[in-house]
């Protein structure tokens, strides 16, 4: 057994020897953020038509290595996947798929059913009057059932309807409301179940820690389950800013969610490092002076105070979703690196806004190590 050893001991130091001379060194596996939050939640990312065809390689090179979830930001809503009632345009959308396929992602369709973004044919005759129910109702299955029945068993979740509820818990005046009352969502839920059973299907909103809208989509799983059509999952819009809303406000309605048996996603989270702009600002003032000090104060760069204030808000976030990784199944961050980000041009043009976890030459942020150390 000695001898078995020493030879052993030989053969190690030889190879270390060997090691020295050559210069060579043992590859050490950089820790990313989908390693360091597996067995958590998913890490996603919305991706742009750049992305999904990969001209942007930067922004592809951070995917690959960050993150395991991805969610089409534009291409697979309704003017864009089915423009005209016998034409649908799959293009894109079978590139987003297959490119999430490749990287072995948990993959999100965004959204079947939306006021916004709706194609102009779709609730409206050759008239331009609303269609009757009957007709909206036939309309819904089948857009619903092409599109989810393409990608049975490839894509795994749904935003079956996108923004229904106002901020008072009353129903949006949509097309869709109009015409069907707030049976749409039902049916929509529905016609997404048969066609594909095992895809998971989300309610999906934005302030959803408001107390009016939070009470009705309670009401809404509420009513769903008690009809026995299934909702898997409530999508949490995460279009937050640096003092609204607060961690309580958000957890409460995280809480309040899953009490009723149905998982969170936080599905576009980003945050705004630019001070609120008033609702009354309109685009026509972006250029000028007074607009610039006020509402788009960092184009250049972000002081290290006002940086470090909004590290300091992303990390606690980040731990909030880590001290509920039970009930969040997966945190989806709306784009890649600043540059893309919507918040550039919301709610007015020209803001030069720093909402993500990447900067605009790519690279990462100090958020980034500080999430993966936080999830260890």
């Amino acid at each position: 057994m000695k001898k078995i050893i020493n030879l052993s001991f030989i053969c190690l130091t030889a190879l270390l020897t060997v090691c020295m001379i050559t210069n060579c060194s043992v590859e050490v596996k950089e820790p990313t953020l989908k390693s360091a939050l597996e067995g958590k939640f998913y890490i996603g990312a919305a991706l742009n038509a750049n992305q999904v065809r990969g001209i942007d390689t930067l922004g592809v090179s951070i995917l690959e290595k960050h993150f395991n979830s991805i969610v089409a930001e534009n291409c697979m809503k309704s003017q864009e996947i089915h423009p005209e009632e016998d034409r649908y345009n799959f293009d894109l959308p079978d590139q987003f798929v297959a490119l999430g396929e490749r990287n072995g992602m948990f993959i999100i369709g965004h959204t079947l059913i939306w006021h916004s973004q709706l194609s102009s044919w779709f609730c409206v005759d050759e008239n331009g009057d609303n269609v009757s129910p009957e007709v909206l109702k036939e309309r819904m299955k089948a857009h619903i059932s092409t599109i989810v029945g393409r990608y049975k068993g490839r894509i795994h979740g749904w935003d079956v309807v996108n923004e229904a509820i106002l901020e008072d818990g009353s129903y949006r005046n949509s097309k869709f409301y109009e015409i069907l009352g707030e049976e749409f969502i039902p049916l929509a839920f529905q016609y997404a179940n048969e066609a594909d059973p095992n895809a998971e299907l989300y309610y999906n909103d934005y302030n959803e820690w408001v107390a009016g809208r939070r009470e009705t989509i309670v009401q809404l799983i509420r009513t769903l389950k008690s009809r026995g059509i299934r909702i898997d999952g409530i999508g949490m819009q995460g279009h937050v800013g640096m003092e609204n809303p607060s961690l309580a406000e958000y957890e409460a309605a995280i809480l309040d969610y899953t009490k009723e048996g149905v998982n969170v996603m936080i599905t576009e989270f980003d945050m705004s490092i630019l001070p609120a702009a008033r609702r009354d600002v309109g685009a026509d003032i972006s250029n000028t002076i007074e607009y610039q000090q006020e509402f788009n104060p960092y184009t250049t760069s972000v002081p290290n105070d006002i940086m470090d204030a909004w590290t300091n808000r992303m990390r606690a976030y980040f731990q909030l979703f880590l001290t509920h990784s039970d009930k969040i199944s997966r945190v989806t961050m709306w784009g890649i690196s600043d540059g893309t980000s919507w918040k550039n041009n919301h709610p007015v043009r020209g803001r030069t806004d720093y909402p993500l976890l990447f900067d605009r030459a790519h690279q990462e942020k100090q958020i980034v190590q500080i999430i993966i150390n936080d999830a260890k």
